[in-house]
Parts: C-alpha cells; structure tokens; sequence
C-alpha cells in the first residue's frame, strides 16, 4: 500500500482541481437546454477513464449516453466487478438560495459545495481516481473492472435497462459496487443492507368545463379541490399509516436482530431535528424515527395544484386539481401492485360528480442486500482503514432503482458503500460534500481492491 498511498498523497491536488472541472459541467439530464452539456460530461468521463488506464467508450443510447470503462487484465480467473454512477445532476433552482453558484465548486469550512458534489458527480469520480491510484500506483488490479456511468438517473434511467441487457456479455460480473449514498455520520463509513423503492403518481380531478364563481355555483357544483383534498386525507389513517386496504399485504417483517442493530446505532434526535429544521417530527407510530426511514413504507403528497393562488382574494370555484404523491416502498412491495391498490382505493373514496385519472410518473423496486461473502468483507476491511472506525450497516430511505435490476440481470450482488455526508442537501441548494470525504473515499475503495487481492 505504500505505492497505493503514496500516490494519492502526490496527486490529490490535482485530483481536486479535475473534481472542480467535472463540477462545473451543468449536467442536467431534465431539461433539453443541457443536452450539449451531458455529451461534455459524458466524454470528460471517458477521457477521465483513459487518463486512469482504462479503456473508455461513449456509447448512445435513444437518451443521454452511457460511457463504458474496462479493464480486464487481471485474467479469466479473477473476480470481475462492475462500477456504477451517474454524471447527470439536478435542475440547481431555486438559484436564489444558493450561497455560491451551483456550478462554480466553492470550498468553505473544508466542505465542498456544488451541483453533483455528493450525487453523484464527486462519488463516481473518486471511485475513477482510485482506480488510476491502483493502475498507477502498483501497476495493477488483482481484479478486472467494468465501468458504466450513465447520464440518465436523475431521470429514472429510462434508458439503461435496456442497455444493460443488450450488452449482458459485456457486463458480466461477480459483484457490483455503488456509490450513490449516504454514510450514517460523519467519520462512520457505511454499507447499506436495504434502499426503499418508490411508487410515484399524479392524481387529477376534472369538475366543469371551466373555472366557476364561487357565490354562483357554490354548493350546486362539486368542487375538484374540496374532493382531492378528501382522496389525500383518506390515503393516511391517525396513527401515520397508509390506510389503502392491501397496501401492508407485501410489506416484509424485519427480524428482530435487524431492529436491534438499528436501534443500537448512535443516532441524535436534536441533530435530526436541526437538519429538517422542523416544528417537531412524526409518523408512523411504534417505530422509531430510523426505522421509518429505513424499513417502513410511506405515502406522501410532493405536490399541489388548484385554483386561484396568486395575491389577495379570488372567489373561484376551480375547474381542476392536481396532486402529486409518491410511496416509499420496502421489502417485498411492488410499484405496480401499488398502483392497482391506489386506484381501486380512490374509485371507492370519488364522487362520481367528478372525473379522476391517475397518472404513473416514476416506479421502482426495493432492496435487501447479501450481507456476506469476499467482497462485503473487504469492503468492511477497507472502510476502516481507510477512516479509522468499522463501518456500521445502515438502510437508506431514499430509491435507486437500477440496484435490483443490475442484480437481477447480471446475477451478481450488489455493494453499496456511500460517502456522502448525512444531510448533504441532494437534490437542493447547497449541495456539499466534505473533502475528507472525497480522500478517504478514494483510499477506501482503493484499499479495497487491495484487500480483494
């Protein structure tokens, strides 16, 4: 490891200056505008790759491309591991709320902040640089590596199943390894056990043709407002939980060791509480705030839509409404059969004086990972010597629904092992990733190929 380290020590100035480069790519996958800044990431990526001695392809698909890296020198007999992250990143709005730009990385209190920084642009990069420490450093891998980085996650990566499947031979593999999420603290590292899924919808209620005067037509005519506010307040019951019959069918009990280890963990109530910047915190009752995070399902409204509310008073009876809500999903729910629960409960709960149709926005499937095996326990190994603490197992609330699809596809395990700080503001202004976090990450998953040799 001398080599190992010694080069990183060498060259994590300029791996930093290289991170700010990428970062300040605006990247953004959802909006047409960007396209020509994905093609940029997309062969920055590659050229990054080449630079680490892999070689590096931008391969199109009908969307945003997928850049592939490979390195496959370490023999037929040698284990095989696939790399996954994404290039893409979030619309940066609402701008006025950011202390910097959010695509010029500024560095304040040893915190780095930018657009992509933890999600997943800093993630994926790292993983990069620890490759090139390894090819660069020693002069070898004691494994061989397949790299994919799409450029469509934040867009639910309508594009990379497909992918994956067509190029199946090409991918094989013994384990996959993300980063893509959090650790539980600050200088616990962590290796995720669960990721919730997601079931997204948008419910719409369509009364008369147009807008109406609330004095003139109030009380004779069904308001789309007043009845989508009763289809949301019937999805929850008092005591947090969802109330659409069925919806617990499919939910997994987690055995008691997993509810012990969670409960065990060092988690800080008053640290939660001044992170969310809440009145107070709620949900589902008799589980305790990780576990709700973690392991139980939820349903929540993401957004409103109805009637007049611009400034001052405007007596209208809106023609309209629209929610939309999305469900956290846990082991061993189904976004579909959701679906087909959420749209027999509001044809039950709906007047017939008004039209509803529901729409499918986004939908993915959970997770549960094989605790065990070689490549677990030099991820283990890695983590903590690479920060100094043995990582803990945690679960993760948020989706990334291409785990169980590579898992199933490829027939391998997935890894996860995060390096994002908890609260890092993903998918927000001021989006930050320590860069101690971004070295020790580079060590860690440097070390880990080393603990696999």
């Amino acid at each position: 490891m001398t080599d190992l380290n010694g080069y990183i020590d060498r060259e994590m100035s300029r791996f930093r200056e290289e991170l700010f480069e990428f970062l300040r790519i605006p990247s953004v996958s959802a909006r047409s505008e960007h396209d020509g800044d994905i093609q940029e990431a997309a062969v920055w990526v590659a050229d990054r790759m080449r630079d680490a001695g892999l070689s590096a392809s931008v391969i199109e698909t009908p969307g945003h491309p997928v850049v592939l890296g490979e390195w496959k020198e370490a023999g037929p007999e040698a284990p095989t591991l696939l790399i996954y992250g994404h290039y893409d990143v979030q619309p940066p709005e609402p701008l006025a709320e950011w202390k910097s730009p959010a695509f010029e990385p500024t560095v304040r209190d040893g915190n780095l902040f930018a657009r992509g920084a933890s999600d997943d642009k800093g993630q994926l990069f790292l993983h990069i640089k620890a490759l090139e420490a390894q090819l660069k450093g020693t002069g070898s891998l004691p494994v061989n590596v397949v790299m994919v980085a799409e450029g469509e996650e934040e867009i639910g990566s309508p594009n990379l199943v497909p992918f994956v499947e067509s190029h199946r031979e090409r991918l094989a593999c013994d384990a996959v390894v993300i980063s893509d999420s959090s650790m539980f603290a600050q200088g616990i590292p962590s290796l995720l056990f669960s990721l919730r899924g997601l079931a997204y919808f948008e419910i719409h209620v369509q009364g008369p043709a147009g807008d109406l005067h609330s004095g003139t037509y109030g009380g004779a005519v069904v308001n789309p407002g007043n009845v989508l506010a009763h289809i949301v307040d019937s999805l929850k019951n008092d005591d947090g939980s969802v109330a659409i019959p069925g919806f617990y069918d499919d939910v997994m009990d987690w055995e008691e060791k997993t509810r012990q280890a969670i409960r065990d963990l060092p988690f800080d109530m008053a640290e939660f509480e001044a992170e969310v910047g809440a009145p107070g915190l709620d949900g589902e009752k008799g589980f305790s705030v990780l576990e709700r995070l973690w392991i139980r399902p939820t349903c929540d409204v993401n957004g409103l839509l109805c009637g007049y509310t611009g400034e001052g008073a405007k007596t209208v009876l809106p023609a309209r409404a629209m929610a939309k809500v999305s469900f956290r999903l846990v082991p061993d729910q189904n976004p579909d059969r959701v679906g087909e629960l959420l749209r027999a409960h509001i044809a039950r709960v709906a007047p017939p004086e008004v039209e509803v149709k529901i729409e499918d926005l986004h939908g993915g499937r959970p997770w549960k990972a094989e605790l065990e095996g070689s490549f677990f326990e030099a991820a283990q190994a890695a983590l903590r010597k690479a920060f100094g603490t043995p990582p803990v197992l945690t679960g993760e609330g948020g989706s990334i629904p291409i785990v169980v699809d590579f898992q199933e596809i490829l027939e391998a395990p997935v890894l996860l092992m995060g390096f994002a700080p908890p609260g890092a503001n993903m998918h927000a202004p001021n989006e930050w990733i320590p860069l101690e976090n971004f070295e020790k990450g580079i060590r860690a998953v440097a070390q880990f190929y080393a603990e696999l040799g």
